[in-house]
């Protein structure tokens, strides 16, 4: 991101009320999508693709009819889709229900149940784990007054379970200190798009690599840009859900984009990544494509994939903000071992110093400097105020664990006097 703008006067809104528009996601938009390799004549070193067309009389195209039926006119009844996080702290899950009216309230949800014994997060003899309705967004797949449910998981005793993330950060967001601070989030989500089959990046010859990095970055064109319409489809759909996306580009290896969430406000912001997260999964899904958030998708001088935290107080906004950012660092820099070992699995392979990364062992910071831990931007500098940018999250990291680590580091956690001196003297740093 840029910048961290204002958020928002919806912020809190979460879903809209109600439109005329039925308007959803529909398999006619995957028509032309041009993803899937013509395996027949490939030339070595190059790409074939062939468009997946569709007969108007299909079975799918009247499996397409009911799928986009208004049911409004005929039931106050909508689905609702709820969604969580499953055992490996990365995958998400999700299953329907039919709820009797809209709703505009998690509260008016009714919490349910789920097997945590398929998914890794409960024994087989006491399998049941409680869905809690945490942020509801409208649905863009089956569009009307239909909803995405963003859910937290806990025992039957009401006790969170191990990868519930979620119920740590609400506890730090809801300390006084933090909510004083209005903590802004904006967090870049990188992440790579394979092929179904061979598991290789979408655009890559199989078996084969492509020209080197340099071309692809923000390009266009059928031998640099390979997954567009996948992620405009997110694009539209993130904005049709409530989410507050802010932008999207192709990134530097090919294959690999990103998209920006944000301003977000305090748990927001985790709720949002993962509801994004969710809403992409779905159209790969559609699309016949992979997505992989790995930190490192291919060994070798390629970029990784990360999850770079765009972060600021409202005491960083005002007057004399930088200040207030360079004891931040401060703090950040005394607790690097434990935001590095929260920041995602696999992070090692991706911060080398390289690839525009600093080193996982060391902590740096620096004005515009996209080989440190954090970066500062010019604009901050220049007007004493503003934001900073944490470039160590991996792009699989948990944004919970993110954004409430960094306010709890920031706004609750104070070092002793000699720590922060000599902290203050290796970063070179007058707080």
């Amino acid at each position: 991101m840029a910048q961290i703008l204002a958020p928002t006067s919806q912020w809190q809104m979460r879903v809209p009320k109600a439109s005329s528009s039925s308007g959803s996601l529909t398999t006619k938009m995957w028509g032309s999508l041009l993803f899937r390799q013509n395996k027949k004549g490939i030339a070595k070193g190059s790409v074939s693709f062939k468009v997946l067309a569709q007969n108007s009389n299909s079975t799918v195209n009247r499996i397409e009819d009911l799928l986009n039926l208004d049911l409004k006119p005929y039931t106050d009844k909508i689905i609702a889709e709820y969604i969580w996080i499953g055992g490996s702290g990365i995958d998400l899950r999700s299953k329907s229900r039919t709820i009797s009216k809209p709703v505009e309230h998690p509260s008016e949800l009714p919490k349910w149940n789920y097997d945590g014994s398929s998914t890794g997060q409960a024994p087989g003899e006491d399998s049941e784990v409680i869905l809690y309705p945490q942020a509801i967004y409208k649905d863009p797949f089956r569009g009307g007054n239909n909803i995405l449910v963003i859910c937290d998981a806990y025992t039957p005793q009401g006790e969170p379970i191990p990868t519930n993330k979620r119920h740590r950060a609400a506890q730090i967001f809801s300390n006084q200190k933090v909510i004083d601070e209005i903590p802004w989030y904006g967090i870049e989500q990188e992440y790579t798009l394979l092929q179904t089959d061979v598991k290789w990046p979408l655009g890559w010859p199989v078996g084969g690599y492509p020209g080197p990095q340099g071309p692809y970055y923000c390009g266009a064109g059928a031998d640099k840009s390979f997954g567009r319409d996948i992620s405009d489809a997110h694009y539209k759909a993130c904005l049709f859900a409530g989410i507050n996306i802010s932008g999207t580009n192709g990134e530097v290896m090919p294959g690999q984009w990103e998209y920006q969430v944000g301003p977000s406000v305090g748990i927001e912001a985790g709720d949002d990544i993962w509801c994004s997260r969710y809403i992409l999964e779905r159209i790969t899904e559609q699309a016949g494509v992979v997505l992989s958030l790995d930190p490192k998708p291919i060994e070798g001088d390629w970029n990784g994939a990360g999850c770079h935290t765009n972060y600021s107080t409202k005491s960083m906004r005002e007057d004399g903000g930088f200040e207030v950012i360079k004891k931040a660092i401060l703090n950040l820099s005394l607790r690097h071992k434990e935001h590095i070992s929260a920041y995602g699995e696999g992070n090692e392979r991706r911060l080398t110093g390289k690839h525009e990364t600093a080193s996982i062992d060391s902590f740096s910071w620096g004005v515009a400097n996209r080989g440190c831990s954090i970066r500062v931007g010019r604009d901050t500098e220049k007007n004493g105020k503003g934001y900073l940018e944490d470039r160590r999250p991996a792009s699989n990291m948990d944004p919970y664990v993110v954004t409430g680590l960094l306010a709890e580091s920031t706004i609750l956690w104070e070092p002793t006097l000699e720590a922060e001196a000599l902290a203050a003297q290796k970063l070179a740093l007058k707080v």
